[in-house]
């Protein structure tokens, strides 16, 4: 796929720069300094086409989208990012996988401190028996990666991929640290959501959870939807990782599929229910979703969690150097938390993840925050970047400006 088209204006010294860019969308007047760092993600850190919103008390206070997009229609570019437009999340996906188990265990039907294999009996071999949901939730099972050689087609099989989970033996001792279950992740919470409901992990959000918030976010995304779903812009290389050693569990991890960010284009990818890393949405849906977790469990008259299933995200499962992704991370159950090494907030209840190339969810407990990005060029990192940054920051200070 060729560079989308930008508006490319050169100074009186022949400096380049990008704009302006038409923003659409509102901006509750209190945010208009948002909408300021969103024109410059244009301007000035490469953007091409993007959304973001927050979400304050389960009110959506920010809502903007802006720039172009390639699609199925237009595969060379240059059809406009529209207010319905939807992508490919990557990771961000994850947040809604571990919504769904934590919706499971408020209501009971899930006990996220009991072995999994009393629901997935097979998942007892090889030493797992004392695996437990809150370990995967926080990539701390030891099963970052397969054993089993893999192709991409095989991440379209969930049978095969959660098979080959339950009959390897952990990388390192469950519970004791994280290591970024980049893809596994998915399968293993999609396997025990589908063991206790009866659904898959797709079926189960769709109904009960962004059907009941009338969010536009799917897991296994249907054929209605491809004629504004947005291809991604790829970053040059594949994952990152902590080490370069063949043997080492973050190449292990990273390797086996080895894949191209460009399958995150593909019809086969969307149509698959990949709960790690194929959720489809746009800033406004991702924090629609979350604002419940901001607010206690309920948002917009929709109950999802009492007040005691939101602050499970928060209790603190691992803390240090991550097995996989460079640097330091702090997990709680189904998300990253706030720390000095990540600090995504001033307020110390408050979790968040990001997706490959760039797209970042932060939900601050303490101020009934949701911030969203979400975009179609691809950076490197997991966790976010400049632009997400700027987002964030400017979401900041506006709060602390206003008093709010």
């Amino acid at each position: 796929m060729r560079a989308l088209r930008l508006l490319v204006f050169f100074d009186m010294d022949g400096n380049a720069t990008v704009g302006p860019m038409e923003i659409h969308g509102h901006c509750d007047p209190r945010f208009e300094g948002v909408r300021d760092a969103f024109a410059a993600n244009f301007e000035r850190r490469g953007d091409v086409g993007a959304s973001a919103a927050v979400t304050l008390d389960g009110e959506m206070v920010v809502d903007l989208w802006a720039g172009e997009t390639a699609t199925d229609e237009h595969p060379d570019g240059g059809a406009p990012w529209e207010r319905d437009t939807i992508i490919n999340t990557w990771s961000t996906t994850k947040t809604m996988a571990a919504l769904c188990c934590l919706v499971l265990a408020d209501q009971g039907e899930l006990d996220l401190d009991a072995p999994i294999e009393r629901v997935w009996p097979g998942f007892r071999a090889e030493g797992k028996g004392e695996v437990v949901p809150r370990h995967v939730m926080a990539h701390a099972a030891g099963l970052s990666g397969w054993e089993q050689p893999l192709q991409v087609t095989d991440l379209y099989d969930h049978d095969r991929c959660a098979t080959a989970l339950a009959q390897q033996a952990p990388w390192w001792e469950p519970g004791s640290q994280s290591g970024y279950h980049a893809i596994t992740q998915g399968y293993l919470l999609g396997e025990l959501v589908r063991r206790v409901t009866g659904q898959t992990l797709g079926e189960f959000f769709a109904t009960e959870i962004a059907g009941p918030l009338d969010a536009d976010y799917h897991i296994g995304t249907g054929p209605e939807h491809d004629h504004r779903v947005a291809h991604v812009i790829p970053t040059p290389g594949g994952l990152s990782t902590k080490s370069t050693e063949a043997d080492s569990i973050g190449v292990r991890t990273v390797s086996n599929p080895r894949f191209r960010p460009d399958v995150g284009s593909t019809v086969e990818w969307r149509r698959a229910e990949i709960p790690a890393a194929g959720g489809h949405g746009n800033a406004r849906a991702v924090a629609r979703i979350h604002s419940v977790l901001a607010c206690g469990g309920e948002a917009n008259g929709v109950r999802l969690l009492s007040p005691a299933g939101c602050e499970r995200i928060l209790d603190e499962q691992t803390y240090g150097p991550d097995l996989v992704l460079p640097g330091v991370l702090r997990f709680g159950v189904g998300f990253g938390l706030v720390c000095p090494e990540i600090p995504v907030s001033p307020n110390p209840r408050t979790c968040y993840w990001g997706g490959w190339g760039g797209s970042l969810v932060v939900i601050d407990l303490d101020a009934r925050l949701t911030v969203a990005y979400v975009m179609n060029k691809m950076n490197e990192g997991t966790t976010g970047d400049s632009r997400s940054a700027a987002v964030l920051l400017s979401t900041h200070q506006a709060l602390a400006e206003s008093g709010a």
